[in-house]
């Protein structure tokens, strides 16, 4: 028998399982959320647990230090934090490979979730819980953060609100720098590699830009049968015109470490941005720019910006739907599966040459 959450909560709390760097970064984005709050963690470190948190950096937003968890409850084992009754939102920020099975033990807890991307490495995993959340009606929400970094906030709801017209074209680009060493087989199937872990940002951003596409023609250099390095790819919609391409994966020398950035085309305006590390410093190349039918070019004031402030954005988003009893439309589970789905069609076309309908 699932257990059913069929009424909303004034404030949110919120568990996080695993408190690595993203299990950090969603702890210190929570800190600014409305009607949220972290009441309970999980890790195995028992360091992390003490409040240590100095080990822990990223490639973006504050280094970890030290935290008074006193007012948090604090647990070693996952079946501990799903059982706690005073959780009504389980974070999960844990490695890939977990997800599944942490998912489905926290919707079937009587949990709503919010897990990190991409939702899970196999689509039968990914079919399994959005299942499981249709069966229990616990949320099943899948942070994506792209779409609230504010220049990608900024063009979505450009392309939505239809001010320059409709949408005619995008081009998107998300390249980090070649690894090293030659990833194991063992790793790639836990990660999924640069055609899962990193490109599902774009696919899944292009689904809010126009839905999911008919069908996808990619290029590119695949990491054994099933998974991507880096590859091109545009996006078929048969009875639309609008023409969407996107070029990801690991390609770049170590000098640029990662760029990522659109060219979006509408019928009376063009959206322009692009950003990198390069050198190992932060560059944005191209400031978020508008260019007008007329002629005009600015450059939009997006204000003071903060990293960590797209994922109290998320957070928020997933917050508020639990609140409203509303659809987390750009959380949604489904979309994430889709997503997913999308990564492997273009895996499969460059593997074969051909056009892959997408079904």
């Amino acid at each position: 028998m699932y257990t059913k959450v069929v009424k909303s909560v004034d404030m949110v709390r919120i568990g996080i399982i695993g408190i690595g760097f993203m299990g950090m970064i969603h702890y210190y984005g929570i800190q600014k959320v409305l009607d949220g709050k972290v009441t309970a963690i999980c890790t195995r470190n028992p360091k992390k647990l003490a409040g240590d948190w100095t080990s822990i950096q990223g490639n973006f937003g504050p280094r970890g230090s030290v935290e008074n968890l006193s007012e948090i409850k604090t647990y070693d084992h996952i079946d501990a934090i799903l059982a706690d009754p005073e959780i009504d939102l389980i974070d999960i920020c844990l490695p890939t490979h977990y997800h599944k099975d942490v998912t489905i033990s926290a919707l079937k807890s009587g949990k709503h979730v919010l897990v990190e991307k991409p939702i899970a490495i196999d689509l039968d995993s990914a079919n399994e819980m959005t299942r499981t959340a249709d069966e229990t009606g616990n949320r099943l929400m899948v942070a994506h953060v792209l779409p609230f970094f504010p220049e990608f906030s900024y063009a979505l709801e450009t392309v939505k609100n239809v001010e320059y017209g409709e949408l005619l074209g995008a081009n998107l680009k998300r390249i980090t720098s070649k690894s090293a060493d030659t990833p194991s087989a063992a790793d790639v199937e836990k990660s999924g590699g640069p055609g899962i872990d990193l490109h599902i940002h774009d696919t899944h951003f292009i689904q809010l830009l126009n839905g999911m596409p008919d069908a996808v023609f990619s290029q590119g250099k695949l990491i054994g049968d099933k998974y991507t390095d880096y590859l091109t790819t545009q996006y078929i919609y048969r009875d639309n015109p609008v023409t969407i391409s996107c070029s990801s994966g690991s390609i770049s020398q170590k000098g640029r470490a990662f760029s990522h950035g659109f060219e979006i085309f509408l019928e009376k305006a063009t959206l322009l941005f692009e950003s990198s590390t390069l050198g190992g410093q932060p560059v944005v190349s191209q400031p978020l720019t508008i260019i007008t039918d007329g002629g005009k070019v600015e450059q939009v004031d997006l204000g003071d910006t903060d990293p960590v402030g797209a994922f109290t954005d998320e957070i928020q988003h997933a917050v508020n739907a639990i609140n409203t009893n509303s659809d987390a439309v750009l959380l949604s589970g489904d979309k994430a599966r889709d997503a997913l789905l999308l990564c492997y069609k273009e895996a499969e076309s460059v593997r074969t040459g051909q056009v892959i309908a997408v079904g």
